[in-house]
């Protein structure tokens, strides 16, 4: 076990120097320089834009800009070129912002998934499945945004109540309790909308990988040993069909950065995902590298999870 983790861990770092420098490659030989700004800024002098270059190291060969970049990074010195601003400080503000609406979004995908999932593939055929594959196919079918502009005219119109935004205006005067829950509903919805079709996805694929197992040899044995039909369908059946989640499991971590720009962007919520996309409107490289880079850094890190919940899911496995 802890000659695994050290060895996992120095590949992982390994992969990670690699993906850094491709992402940092990608964006700095892109078509147009990185200061090539004064189409946006039309009063930059040409003795300001060498002042900038000079400021943010471009002027630099590119493996010490590169080197300068992540130092700066680490040290927290990297500043943002659209507001000047400490790159860690706007992402870890955008970061904790991202994190509620993730875990919430998340437990209700997980939570309402496999139950439905499992059902459906037990009562194969009945009411109950055929109207959860329909309703599975309509989520997947329509965009987000539909469902979200539907709902928040049907909540503002019904209830007259604001849905936008992180706190309804005016708040911050109110009691700490009042604030607490005002900040847990505008969480509500955008939570919802964003797992709506991950369950959609998530439990036609448990149908389909419980449809596969429970039609295995050792089913049929230990239905014909007298155990119950919970025993037989989640201890034997389940486990068994739960090897290709793990593996999901540890890829949804990425989602908390780039699988919510829409919801966050209707919903006016200050998140990572609508950041980067601001970013890449700004041409804010430091802040679309920095966003790469933690995304890589998450991919990592649920692949190693993954990784070690094999063992627990399927005890054949052996590190």
């Amino acid at each position: 076990m802890f000659s695994f983790t050290i060895r996992s861990f120095f590949q992982k770092l390994a992969t990670l120097f690699f993906i850094s420098i491709v992402s940092f490659l990608v964006v700095y030989l892109a078509p147009g320089e990185p200061s090539q700004i004064d189409p946006l800024n039309p009063k930059f002098t040409a003795e300001d834009l060498a002042r900038f270059r000079a400021e943010f190291n471009l002027d630099k060969p590119l493996h010490v800009q590169y080197y300068l970049f992540y130092k700066n990074l680490f040290t927290g010195e990297l500043k943002s070129w659209k507001d000047n601003q400490p790159v860690l400080g706007k992402v870890k503000e955008r970061f904790m912002n991202s994190l509620w609406l993730f875990i919430i979004g998340t437990l209700i995908t997980w939570c309402l998934s496999f139950p439905v999932g499992i059902s459906a593939a037990i009562k194969r055929g009945s009411f109950f499945d055929r109207s959860t594959t329909f309703v599975a196919y309509v989520l997947i079918s329509i965009p987000s945004f539909f469902f979200a502009y539907i709902l928040i005219d049907f909540v503002v119109k019904t209830f007259s109540i604001s849905v936008i935004g992180m706190q309804t205006f005016g708040m911050q005067s109110a009691s700490p309790v009042y604030q607490v829950m005002d900040r847990i509903w505008h969480m509500v919805i955008p939570s919802i909308l964003g797992a709506l079709g991950g369950i959609a996805l998530l439990s036609r694929y448990v149908r389909a990988q419980m449809l596969e197992v429970i039609h295995q040899d050792y089913i049929r044995t230990a239905k014909a040993k007298g155990l119950s039909e919970d025993m037989v369908n989640y201890k034997h059946g389940f486990r068994n069909a739960l090897l290709p989640f793990v593996t999901m499991f540890g890829l949804i971590l990425p989602g908390l950065i780039g699988g919510s720009v829409i919801i966050e962007s209707i919903f006016a919520w200050p998140g990572m995902g609508r950041m980067g996309f601001e970013a890449i409107l700004a041409r804010d490289y430091p802040i679309i590298l920095t966003i790469n880079f933690i995304a890589a850094v998450l991919v990592l890190i649920g692949t190693f999870i993954s990784d070690l919940l094999y063992m627990v899911v399927d005890p054949r496995i052996r590190l």
